[in-house]
């Protein structure tokens, strides 16, 4: 007679082989995948610092340190051909930061202007603000640089017969040239007194935002903002003795001496970049507030909200949560647009490390910078934007 067999469960020695273990299985083949990529990355670095020391190049970043011997059309620090490659790629990297930060500023500013006027209901500027997002988005970015970097240079005149339409203010195909602020310490101190000007109504905001939830008062957050704004600067300014000394640019030889000079490249990396970009701003800026219902609209108005305050408080507000996602791709494709500043000469950090790999031979390191740098901007701007879109979106209760 044959033995029964158990029906009990198996004891937990008994376990099933790790292969038909979905989890044990998941590990071995993210294991195996990491160990095939790191082998692969193991052959290409040692390949290539094998083929470096045949040829006998140099590795590494002490280049860094050495005399760059190279001037810099413009920089936002001083700069002179004396200083290290660090510090020539630190003026490079400035003024990428300086082109993308105000690109946004003025991008979000026109596409926005823009996306409203394209559901106005007025013909003619629905019309016009259609046009222009259709033509720009449909003309390449780079040939928009080029076409305004070519309208500065062939369009305008030299310094001698610059464009004076105001004082102290010429236009000429070396650029647009302004008076300058004479140096003093007051200006450093106005741009920190506008700066906690700025903190204090941020918080000031959110006091009077939970006061009003809790007690139902309201607080005039904007004229006190507005006080501090302007206020905080003028007293500092007046306390600080009220400096007003300007230096004027004059014709001297060739060119102008003093004030203050925007570069044709910078003017149209600018115009280029923003032009091209606030088209799409417009489309998403359009897409966002078409995607609030209209009972919002026609809820406000019943209220006795104008057209102006509805759009302000209650419209945007909601589409905001629509733009931002978005939006921020635009800024992240602006920010890498930037790069081909380096078609039509403006020092950026992509013409600055392009040199440094000219002069140095150090190909890898220079491409490997400017990839960290670039990654570098890519990932602050992703983070504020992904804060701010956490604070801007709905919180259930």
């Amino acid at each position: 007679m044959p033995p029964r067999r158990s029906l009990s469960a198996p004891s937990p020695h008994e376990t099933e082989p790790f292969w038909l273990d979905p989890r044990k299985r998941s590990v071995l083949f993210q294991a195996l995948v990491l160990g095939v990529v790191a082998l692969i990355a193991w052959y290409l670095i040692a390949n290539t610092v094998e083929n470096l020391h045949r040829q006998k190049i140099a590795t590494g970043f002490g280049f860094l340190r050495k005399e760059a011997a190279f001037e810099i059309g413009e920089s936002v620090i001083r700069y002179s051909a004396a200083d290290t490659y660090a510090r020539a790629l630190l003026v490079g990297a400035l003024n990428t930061v300086k082109v993308a930060v105000i690109g946004i500023v003025l991008t979000v500013l026109l596409g926005t202007f823009i996306g409203i006027a394209r559901l106005s209901s007025n013909w003619l500027i629905a019309r016009l603000a259609a046009a222009y997002i259709e033509v720009m988005q449909d003309i390449p970015v780079l040939l928009q640089l080029f076409f305004w970097y070519a309208l500065f240079y062939e369009s305008l005149p030299g310094p001698r017969n610059a464009l004076n339409p105001l004082t102290g203010v010429y236009l000429c195909n070396r650029g647009l040239i302004v008076p300058a602020l004479d140096p003093h310490p007051a200006w450093r101190a106005i741009v920190l007194a506008l700066v906690a000007a700025v903190a204090v109504v941020w918080a000031l905001r959110r006091w009077a935002r939970r006061r009003q939830d809790r007690t139902g008062q309201t607080f005039p957050v904007f004229r006190v903002s507005l006080a501090l704004i302007v206020g905080a600067p003028v007293l500092t300014w007046w306390t600080m003795g009220s400096p007003r000394a300007v230096t004027l640019p004059t014709l001297q030889g060739f060119n102008f001496v003093g004030g203050k000079t925007l570069s044709p490249e910078f003017t149209a990396v600018l115009l280029g970049l923003v032009l091209y970009t606030a088209a799409f701003v417009a489309e998403i800026v359009r897409a966002g507030i078409q995607a609030v219902s209209k009972g919002q609209r026609e809820a406000a108005m019943a209220l006795g909200l104008r057209p102006a305050q509805v759009l302000r408080l209650v419209i945007l507000p909601q589409a905001l949560r629509v733009i931002i996602p978005p939006l921020t791709s635009q800024m992240l494709n602006l920010t890498k647009n930037s790069s081909l500043a380096v078609a039509i000469g403006y020092p950026d950090f992509v013409s600055v490390a392009n040199t440094t790999i000219n002069q140095t031979g150090q190909s890898i390191e220079g491409v490997a910078l400017i990839m960290v740098v670039y990654l570098f901007f890519s990932l602050s701007t992703s983070a504020f934007m992904n804060w701010y879109n956490k604070k801007a979106k709905l919180v259930e209760r």
